[in-house]
């Protein structure tokens, strides 16, 4: 089995590289090739041996796509985007990575099709940002699409693409729209999201962290041990109990910022929340405003999906997976 990774060097694609080369297999299918694949080049993780090639490609870029696509891989995950604040600040950039991008894997994989038959599983990564506000609580799966960002749009444009590619055959397409993934480890990116970790992640290793927004904002949220755990049964559905509507809302937890601090207290103690500052932004406020705050999941529940059931497992999460094991 051949698996490409696209979207590689990010925090998901790295954890994601690691479960499979760990792993050895999808589903008992043996991995005998792994592709990294980035405009930065993935590192590949300790026990990675010759089955896993590293390559440097902008999906955007003329042929790129096609030279990926040229080796015929079995299961392909898309994790490549531009994140949303970032989405939003540049929206030349935006539109160029995450939807020309996602169009031009389209096509290759559609080209090998036409070509010789090829029909790979496609594994995409959507975002709630895809709904906008005014928005029930939870929102139902087959709520309208009324995006509120260029980011959201994007995303929302590539779930129709997935869907319509899917329906004529070109390729077998999942999405899967992932909650705000939190704690992320390492250095902040440019997403709007970003303070949801950081508050935590921050203060857990004794660091100050800035708070842009009042406690009760609510948002929806998962682990990015879950987020793994989401791509590797995406791998593997049955395309047939997925249906016609090929992007699914992953399960995750409904919280205000007031209790992820609150779990935070009850995980670390006071002294690291007090290294939580309150700074208000409004550009970020405003943004935030148009996010869900619950998703009604249960079309993914049903077909195995599971994700954190309280913010103090999902700080308990990050304190294994990166801080050893303990504060």
């Amino acid at each position: 089995m051949h698996v490409l990774i696209l979207g590689a060097a990010g925090m998901i694609g790295r954890k994601l590289t690691a479960r499979l080369v760990a792993d050895g297999n999808v589903d008992g299918r043996r991995i005998e090739r792994l592709t990294l694949a980035d405009v930065a080049l993935a590192e590949p993780p300790p026990g990675a041996d010759g089955q896993v090639e590293v390559v440097a490609a902008d999906l955007a870029t003329p042929g790129e796509a096609e030279r990926l696509i040229e080796a015929r891989p079995d299961l392909i995950f898309h994790l490549a985007a531009v994140v949303s604040g970032e989405a939003e600040a540049d929206f030349e950039k935006g539109y160029r990575v995450n939807l020309d991008g996602t169009r031009a894997l389209l096509d290759a994989v559609r080209a090998g099709h036409e070509a010789d038959g090829y029909h790979p599983r496609l594994v995409v990564t959507s975002s709630i940002a895809v709904y906008g506000a005014p928005l029930p609580e939870p929102i139902p799966e087959d709520f309208h699409h009324t995006p509120l960002t260029s980011y959201g749009t994007q995303k929302a444009i590539a779930e129709l693409l997935l869907a319509d590619y899917t329906r004529r055959r070109f390729v077998d397409g999942i999405g899967i729209r992932l909650p705000t993934i939190c704690i992320r480890p390492g250095r902040p990116n440019k997403a709007a999201s970003g303070f949801f970790s950081s508050i935590l992640r921050e203060p857990l290793v004794g660091q100050e962290a800035i708070l842009p927004v009042p406690e009760t904002v609510r948002h929806w949220h998962a682990s990015p041990r879950s987020a793994v755990e989401f791509l590797l049964r995406a791998a593997t559905l049955d395309g047939e109990d997925v249906g016609p509507r090929r992007t699914l809302s992953m399960p995750g937890l409904s919280a205000t910022v007031g209790e992820q601090i609150d779990a935070l207290r009850r995980v670390a103690g006071e002294r690291a929340v007090r290294l939580i500052r309150r700074e208000p932004d409004e550009s970020i406020m405003r943004m935030v405003q148009t996010w869900a705050a619950a998703l009604d999941a249960t079309r993914a529940l049903r077909l195995g999906f599971a994700a954190e059931g309280s913010f103090d497992e999902i700080i308990r999460v990050h304190i294994e997976d990166e801080l050893g094991g303990s504060l």
